[in-house]
């Protein structure tokens, strides 16, 4: 038996906020957008992991009134869960990622638990960690 992860979603406020972050800042590539309505379903992938897909939606999209209001006051919050990358040179990604102004939390850290990463939010505030590959 064979087990990997294909699809991560994450929530966010403003598709073309998101668009701009994940893949201008980040780097990753755009492979896929559904639109229902208002809302709107992009589905992005690093180059690195073509076959790992992370697909951002909005909190009401294919959500009751209730549940989409329920996430958004949420993710107002930010309190929704992130994402952790790995990237090969953290440094020149921090660097990439300062110089097009992402909302840093915490520059590159040597954390006790073994691991170099840093920390920047989302345009939704979603927490998005970077560690030393």
């Amino acid at each position: 038996m064979s087990l990997k992860l294909s699809v991560v979603h994450l929530v966010v406020d403003n598709p073309d906020l998101a668009l701009t972050f994940y893949r201008d800042a980040l780097g990753l590539t755009l492979v896929g957008e559904v639109a229902n309505g208002p809302f709107r379903w992009l589905t992005l992938a690093s180059p690195d992991q073509p076959d790992v897909h992370i697909v951002l939606s909005q909190p009401h999209a294919g959500r009751t009134q209730e549940d989409g209001d329920a996430v958004a006051r949420l993710l107002a919050k930010g309190t929704l869960g992130g994402a952790i990358f790995s990237s090969s040179n953290l440094d020149e990604t921090f660097k990439k990622l300062r110089s097009a102004g992402v909302d840093i939390v915490q520059d590159p850290t040597d954390q006790p638990w073994g691991v170099r990463d840093c920390a920047v939010r989302d345009p939704a505030g979603n927490m998005i960690r970077i560690s030393q590959a």
